[in-house]
């Protein structure tokens, strides 16, 4: 049934107004200025390309996984499938590191006891880094034979992580099974909360939320928050080895959802375990992205689809141990991707000679460690350890989660614990300390290598007439004229020309000397023509003969993504969604940004624009600052609310600034303040300078 134009209109406004939320504060920005015209009267924004970006990533996600396909086709002898195992480790690794030089004391500690008929449960404190605190709880059972088997459980989203119901519930059931089984809690979740106020209470929601914003941050170092959690698991591993109640040929890896991930992860990079059992988790890049299914920033390992891994390529590390993946039918982890990994891993274990060594058993119901998930995971491990046929799943007892802690008051801030930050915020101070310092050609040529932008033919970008949907819009002049720019295959960046006159086809040559200022929008060229006082004061204070454009790069204003269930531009909305995936793919998102200006610009250039004031504001500083300094044709900058440095976002905890404009690694190299530096010498201005967390310095 179509809706009524009234219905479609007080959606899509809807949908816009939520577009604001930024990635902290996660509330409504000034956002709502793209829904009314100087004048006051309401308008629809402009938003042609909603799915640009979404059909862009696809193809290549796909490209990923055809490049995969072939090299798991080429496998065809005992030797090529040894070889594939070899070869997967090493390029898990390679998305992966660093991990620590060296391992830090566990200073393992039991704080309390709790005594149960059939086990005990230990509440455990261990240090996975120096000062850093995880709270586990070991479950120990009692009157078995020594050594037992073990199993590492990791936990998925819950507030109170180790405690919550299900994962209690696999933990306590290996017990009873006889298995030694030590779960912990994630970073940002139960007793390890990231954000602690002086009242005790969160500064930010735990799980999601915190994880983002951690792993976002890390960015800025070449840091990946997936390799901090596994960290965690491999400790957990360690830990259980110093037993002499473990038998270490026998120690398996479980979790659900998150912890799924992290069972995933873990199959990957550390190759001690003797079995495994994900679940919902295991499925494929393509079934996410083609599902807009957002993840954390630890489930998005940096360059994974630059190095044609996929979900299926993690367990394949594992080969050949027993390996059980546990989809549920009914779950938003796509089940179709789980069969596909399935087949694609029987083959590598036939060679190998182990094919009952891999399998696969779905659960009916939706998302979750349910009891049938559970149980199945329960029969694989006893199969693999020889233990007896479980029929079902023992009597579960919950605890309360108090009974779990393993600190006083529930928090290891609380006992002097470290945070991710306080790495985080040391190590950045340390590399500016230590980077050294780059101008002229060698600042250029840093840029450039760290943006890793695509490659683009020396010509005129071709380029659409589109019409305009309005010719009342409220801008600073009587009319206007919309081009869509292709930048590189399947992307356009939609630019809006301001005429005197009325204009239906391509720009004019440039009259006098070539002059023309390009606006780069925040949100919304649309918006910033209309209601921004800098920008208009730029144009009117222009000569007459200047042409004036503004640019939407992709993922903004004209290609807003209408894509994922969370709003726009939220923590977990398709600008953090296709960010994650850009950089598993090995492209920054801002160095396609950064490319979509540069090639307005060689456009400009066609007709006979060669002297350009660029003008940026807000996140359209970022790609603007970058073209500037790499674009001759530049001869002016002016930036309004422009970010003042990497460095204050990885040293502010509560940092505003999204992660589509963070390049990987970028402190390593160089930070905005020395391009702004360089841009001196085109006569740059900056107008109200934002700190870390977006507001005036």
């Amino acid at each position: 049934m179509k809706e009524s134009h009234s219905q479609n209109t007080t959606a899509r406004r809807r949908f816009l107004q939520l577009a604001g939320v930024t990635a902290a504060a996660h509330q409504l920005s000034r956002f709502d200025a793209l829904a009314a015209t100087s004048s006051g009267d309401e308008l629809q924004p402009l938003n042609r390309f909603p799915r640009m970006v979404h059909n862009y990533y696809l193809d290549q996600v796909i490209e990923s996984e055809r490049r995969g396909a072939a090299r798991k086709a080429a496998i065809e002898t005992k030797a090529d499938a040894e070889a594939y195992v070899a070869d997967v480790r090493e390029r898990i690794q390679s998305c992966f590191a660093p991990f620590p030089a060296e391992k830090t004391p566990l200073n393992a500690r039991v704080t309390s006891v709790v005594e149960r008929e059939s086990y005990n449960i230990e509440n455990l404190i261990f240090e996975s880094r120096p000062g850093f605190l995880v709270t586990a709880n070991l479950y120990v059972p009692k009157g078995r034979d020594l050594p037992m088997p073990a199993v590492v459980g990791t936990c998925g989203h819950s507030s109170n992580g180790k405690a919550a119901e299900s994962y209690q519930a696999f933990a306590q059931g290996l017990a009873r099974l006889g298995y030694v089984c030590l779960i912990y809690d994630p970073i940002g979740q139960g007793e390890r909360s990231q954000y602690i106020k002086e009242d005790g209470k969160d500064a930010i929601a735990v799980g999601t939320r915190q994880h983002n914003l951690i792993g976002n941050q890390q960015t800025l170092l070449g840091e990946f928050f997936g390799t901090w959690r596994a960290w965690d698991g491999i400790c957990a591993l360690d830990y259980l080895l110093t037993r002499p109640d473990v038998d270490p040929d026998q120690i398996g890896v479980t979790g659900n959802s998150g912890g799924g991930t992290m069972t995933t992860w873990l199959c990957g990079v550390e190759h001690r375990w003797s079995m495994a059992a994900p679940s919902c988790f295991v499925t494929t890049w393509r079934h996410n992205m083609e599902n807009e299914l957002p993840q954390d920033s630890e489930q998005c390992p940096p360059l994974a689809l630059a190095n044609d891994l996929d979900h299926d390529d993690f367990l394949a590390a594992m080969a050949p141990k027993p390996v059980m993946i546990l989809p549920k039918e009914k779950d938003y982890f796509d089940i179709r991707g789980s069969f596909e990994a399935l087949s694609r891993l029987k083959k590598l274990y036939k060679l190998l000679g182990s094919e009952d060594n891999i399998a696969l058993k779905a659960g009916p119901t939706p998302h979750g460690f349910s009891q049938e998930n559970r149980e199945s995971m329960y029969r694989w491990f006893n199969e693999a350890t020889e233990g007896p046929n479980v029929e079902a799943e023992p009597e579960i007892t919950i605890e309360k989660d108090e009974t779990l802690w393993c600190c006083p008051d529930g928090q290891a801030a609380k006992l002097g614990s470290r945070t991710v930050f306080d790495f985080t915020s040391a190590e950045a101070k340390r590399l500016a300390a230590t980077r050294q310092p780059l101008d002229g050609d060698q600042l250029k040529e840093a840029v450039r290598t760290s943006l890793k932008m695509s490659e683009v033919e020396d010509s005129t970008p071709h380029f659409r007439n589109l019409r305009p949907s309005s010719l009342k819009r409220g801008y600073p002049a009587p009319y206007f004229m919309n081009y869509a720019i292709e930048t590189e295959p399947g992307i356009q960046a939609l630019v809006t020309m301001l005429t005197q006159e009325r204009w239906n086809s391509r720009p004019p040559q440039a009259a006098g000397k070539g002059r023309a200022i390009l606006h780069v929008s925040h949100h919304s060229a649309d918006a910033d023509l209309r209601d921004d006082q800098t920008l208009r004061e730029t144009i009117e204070a222009a000569e007459e003969d200047t042409g004036i454009f503004a640019v939407d790069v992709r993922g903004v204003g004209e290609s807003l993504p209408g894509t994922t269930t969370s709003a726009p531009l939220s923590y977990y909305g398709p600008d953090y969604f296709y960010t994650v995936f850009a950089n598993m793919l090995g492209k920054p998102y801002i160095g396609g940004k950064t490319l979509d200006v540069l090639r307005v610009i060689d456009w400009l250039g066609a007709f006979g624009y060669n002297e350009v004031h660029l003008v940026a504001k807000g996140w359209g500083t970022v790609p603007a600052t970058f073209a500037a300094l790499l674009s001759p044709a530049v001869k002016e900058v002016t930036l309004k609310n422009s970010l003042s440095s990497y460095e204050d976002i990885a040293t502010t905890e509560l940092y505003g600034w999204p992660n589509s404009i963070f390049i990987p690694g970028v402190l390593k190299t160089f930070d905005l303040p020395q391009c702004y530096k360089a841009l001196e010498s085109k006569h740059l201005t900056q107008v109200e300078p934002f700190g870390p967390t977006e507001k005036p310095v």
